[in-house]
Order: C-alpha cells, then structure tokens, then sequence
C-alpha cells in the first residue's frame, strides 16, 4: 500500500474520538491561535498556550479569535520553553507545538538531559511535501536539526522517516539516498556512504523499506528523469522518502519547494518522546494544521 497524504490525515483527525492536549510554546502569535482554533473546533486538540498572557489575549481579541477551551500558562523569556516542554514530560500535554519562539530556545529545553524530551534517538524533522500537480507526496529528512549527520546518525534518521512513512500506511516505504549525482565518486563522500548503506540494506538491514542511492533529485522525484538517464529502480521516480546527506542541502531543497511550488507540506520532529509540531514561525494557518495532523497521526500509530 502506498504512503497516504493531508486528506486522510484530516479525516482521521476529525474521527477520533479524544482530543490530543498539545502544550504551545510561543501561543502569542495570529497564525497559532488560529489554527489551534481550527483543531479545537474540529475536535483535534486542547490547546495549552505557554506565553505572555496579556500578549495572548491581545492578540486573540484583535484577530476575533475565541480562546475558549484554551488554557494558558503565564511564562515569559527563557521560561517559555522549560514551561512548554516540562507540560510534555510530566504527561501534562501528549505533544508540544512550536510557536511565537526561536528554534535554539526551543531545541535548549526539548534537548536539555534531565529535562527534555531525549530518548537516545537522533532528533530530526522530518517534512511530508504534497506535490497536487503531480500527484507526489514523499517525505523529506532531515530538514532542521542535525548538521552534518554521521553514517550512524544517519541510520537512525532513515529508521525514524520509515516509521513516519508507515504511520502514513506505507508498508514498504521507498527510500531515496540523495547527492548531486547517481555515480559513486571518492570525492563526493556522500555518495560512497549512499552505497555503503545500499549494500547493508542488500545483506539483510532494515527490511522493511526498499532503498536506493545515490540519487540525484529528479531520478528520486521523477520517472521521466529515469528514462532520459535510462537508469531503473523501484525507488527511482517513485520515491516515499529523500534522506539527504546534510541540513544545507535538505533545508535549501524543503524552502525551495515550499517556496516555489504548488504544494501542501508539514513538519514533525522524530526521536522525541512526544511528538513535536515543528516548522518555522513564518508558515501559515494551513501549513501549521497540516503539521498537527501528522503529528497526531505519529501519536496514534
């Protein structure tokens, strides 16, 4: 079974029959407010808001937006996020939401060892991209957190985008290893690791995905690119995940799309004890919906 998108994700959303109580770090922001009350009223969340609460209320009167079956948490500064994340540890929330807050804030508290929400896992974000024009969805790791991910980071990251992809039905996701191009160069040490984990995917590892690489990005996205190139493969042109070999090129790759495209997209951090909705401060109402779908979804499954 292929991987299904938002518009399952949506109805599955509003038939569920218990809300999820999310903790919001930043709840003084428009587009938060707003989607929380688009997930409130659906029957998808009860929203705690960590923040200023004069700020809060200002802002939900100016935009028109009831803030009933909110709660808020007072909290100001640096107290935003230890407030937020110790909602989710203590088992006051079920997922936590980024809001009005900059990523290294956030990430200082969700990765702090006595308080955060380590598990041991790799901590990534991990992006589902709809593309309606050509009816593609795949998703994208890892887009925000680590850096330059070793070879066994970047097990753990496939590990976890494969678990995301079969919460989205998928039973055998399709993995693309992505680089610059499909041939193995000694001087482009992403494509040798590509091939390295090719090969242990091929001696028995990680048999629950199929996997491919390297791939430049149109062999993964494209079919037609596969015939141009004459180059097959289960993955090629019909790839479920693009695991990228560095946050430069997966984050340049992610806003480029959202940016440019036709497109729905949202984002989840995975490796967390709880789910996280994570995407920037600057995406819309739908974009942050989208993202709490999923998440809610990875919460069920």
């Amino acid at each position: 079974m292929g991987m299904d998108g938002f518009q399952r994700l949506y109805h599955d959303a509003d038939q569920g029959t218990k809300r999820a109580i999310v903790a919001v770090a930043g709840g003084d922001d428009p587009t938060v407010l707003e989607a929380l009350r688009t997930a409130c009223d659906r029957g998808w969340v009860r929203p705690i808001l960590v923040g200023p609460e004069p700020r809060i209320r200002e802002i939900a009167l100016a935009s028109a937006i009831a803030l009933d079956d909110f709660v808020i948490r007072h909290a100001e500064g640096g107290a935003i996020a230890a407030v937020s994340v110790g909602l989710v540890c203590t088992g006051g929330a079920q997922a936590l939401m980024k809001g009005q807050i900059s990523t290294p804030e956030l990430m200082g508290a969700v990765l702090d060892h006595d308080t955060g929400l380590r598990t041991g896992r790799v901590i990534c974000q991990v992006v589902l991209m709809e593309i309606p024009r050509d009816r593609r969805r795949f998703l994208l790791a890892d887009t925000g957190i680590c850096v330059q991910p070793s070879l066994d980071e970047r097990i753990d990251i496939l590990k976890s985008t494969v678990e995301v992809a079969q919460a989205l039905w998928a039973d055998l996701p399709k993995v693309a290893l992505l680089a610059a191009t499909e041939a193995v160069k000694s001087s482009m040490p992403e494509t040798v690791e590509a091939a390295l984990l090719v090969h242990r995917h091929q001696q028995g590892e990680w048999g629950d995905c199929l996997i491919e690489g390297p791939l430049s990005f149109d062999l993964a996205y494209a079919a037609g690119a596969g015939n141009k190139k004459r180059i097959e493969g289960p993955v090629v042109g019909a790839a479920d995940i693009m695991l990228f070999p560095n946050l430069v090129s997966a984050n340049l790759t992610v806003k480029a799309i959202m940016y440019t495209a036709d497109c729905r997209f949202g984002g989840v951090l995975k490796g967390t004890s709880a789910p996280v909705v994570f995407m920037s401060r600057a995406d819309s109402v739908e974009t942050r919906l989208d993202s709490l779908a999923l998440a809610l979804r990875i919460l069920d499954h």
